[in-house]
């Protein structure tokens, strides 16, 4: 039989054939990546070496910095939540070696005012205002305030112990400032946890990010701070040691330490610092009442904003951090590059099994109607599909014990049944990615492509805290 007495059947079997076992390998591939880190994971949990710090039930929101902590939050277009940011953070950090400095635009005036009035006259936060219009870059608006930072350390002959960085519609926890103090005093990059906040507006779309934190910073970070590989800011939460800073500012061209034609510079920044030898550190402890210490924040709660950040991720992680940073480092570290990058390749993969479920659909109908082809299964690729069956329900275990640990079970079985979401949304920003990175190839710079904010954890919790406070 040659293909061109095929029918229009025998073509569509013929496909999905094809499809099926190339998803069928690379699920298989990436199984065995997923394994890997999860028995690693594993003997870590054995050991003891995952269990989070536990603080005392005395509360260490007051006790004393090592130093000036100065923490740095890039904002454009962010006078929705940017007041709640300020004062939730002014007030549950009290310490007078705190200074907050937040960087606008000049033809931003409705943040500036916002970031005015949270102020309320409190001498620990200074408005930077940057002299571009904006949007730049995140790390462009960055490195303004770390100008600004400098400017202030030449001035009162005093510098910085850390710099902090937070995102403008950033929950700050009580005791997170004070533990990256600690921390940051044997490390030169400390990491919190981030752990997005459930949303009853966006049951799919903006809770989504809670399992993908959850096993990211519970599970992978907490993996590669055990192995010494470089860890990945998450941008918020993060504190850098202030001679780290200086340090980077001096390798890089013009004098400030933040990439600014760089999408995700804090992912660059957490293995620029590992490549110059620096050590990081993956900081996870928990309140007395069992409450983990993180950067909570209400992710995107709409399909097209997700997409729009997911895209930037994989754009900036996966084709610019291959661009500009490379392979290098040890095994586990490039390993640990190669995990970083596959969003992109895992987006193709997952288009083909979706588009295989909907060339399935189209057989089955031929089928009814008394044209279809059967698929011929060989005892390989039957044997692919059981592995790969396995491996789905090893990993929904996972996914549902991590999400139920920090969210509780209902959230824990909403992760399992946001899979097909969470897939389509990394099908949609793979693909805007690829075409992203061709057109920077044509010459089209990278601009901030951020994400509109309009919820804040902290809203509900303000008023009780203030209470609290007096």
């Amino acid at each position: 039989m040659t293909f061109a007495s095929f029918t229009l059947a025998e073509w569509l079997a013929l496909l999905q054939h094809e499809l099926l076992l190339f998803a069928a390998i690379f699920f298989v591939i990436g199984a065995a990546d997923e394994l890997v880190v999860d028995f690693g994971w594993l003997w870590l949990w054995a050991l003891g070496r995952c269990k989070a710090q536990q603080l005392g039930s005395q509360t260490t929101d007051d006790s004393a910095l090592s130093g000036l902590a100065a923490v740095f939050i890039p904002a454009w277009q962010e006078a929705a939540v940017i007041g709640t940011t300020i004062r939730h953070a002014l007030s549950v950090w009290p310490q007078p070696m705190l200074r907050i400095y937040v960087g606008c635009y000049r033809n931003d005036l409705a943040t500036i005012a916002a970031v005015i009035e949270a102020a309320n006259g409190d001498q620990r936060l200074r408005l930077v205002i940057h002299d571009v219009a904006g949007p730049s870059t995140k790390a462009d608006c960055l490195n303004r305030l770390y100008t600004a930072l400098e400017v202030d350390e030449r001035r009162s002959g005093k510098c910085a112990h850390m710099v902090v960085l937070h995102d403008a519609e950033d929950m700050v926890d009580d005791a997170g400032l004070t533990l990256l103090d600690r921390a940051i005093c044997s490390a030169d990059l400390a990491q919190l946890p981030v752990l997005p906040q459930p949303q009853p507006r966006s049951r799919w779309i903006g809770s989504h990010y809670c399992e993908e934190f959850a096993e990211a910073h519970g599970k992978a970070m907490v993996l590669r701070d055990a192995m010494g590989t470089g860890l990945p800011s998450a941008g918020v939460g993060c504190a850098i040691s202030r001679p780290t800073l200086a340090l980077l500012a001096t390798e890089r061209r013009g004098g400030t330490p933040f990439a600014a034609d760089c999408l995700t510079e804090d992912y660059e920044l957490g293995l620029s610092i590992a490549e110059m030898g620096g050590r990081t550190r993956f900081v996870r402890a928990r309140h007395a009442d069992g409450r983990l210490v993180a950067t909570r924040a209400c992710f995107p709660h709409e399909l097209r904003a997700a997409v729009r950040q997911k895209t930037r991720w994989v754009l900036g992680i996966a084709f610019q951090g291959w661009d500009r940073l490379g392979w290098k480092g040890s095994v586990a570290e490039r390993w640990m590059r190669l995990r970083d990058r596959r969003g992109p390749f895992t987006a193709l993969v997952l288009a083909a099994a979706y588009t295989l479920l909907v060339l399935a659909g189209g057989t089955a109908l031929l089928g009814l109607l008394g044209f279809g082809a059967a698929i011929e299964i060989s005892p390989l690729l039957r044997l692919l599909l059981i592995i790969n069956f396995a491996s789905f329900l090893w990993r929904t275990t996972f996914r549902f014990a991590f999400t139920a640990h920090e969210y509780g079970v209902t959230e824990g079985l909403r992760a399992i049944l946001r899979i097909p979401v969470t897939n389509i949304i990394a099908i949609m920003a793979g693909r805007r990615a690829l075409a992203s990175y061709l057109a920077s190839l044509a010459g089209v710079a990278p601009v901030w492509d951020k994400t509109a904010h309009d919820a804040h954890p902290a809203r509900h919790a303000l008023p009780e805290r203030r209470k609290a406070l007096i």
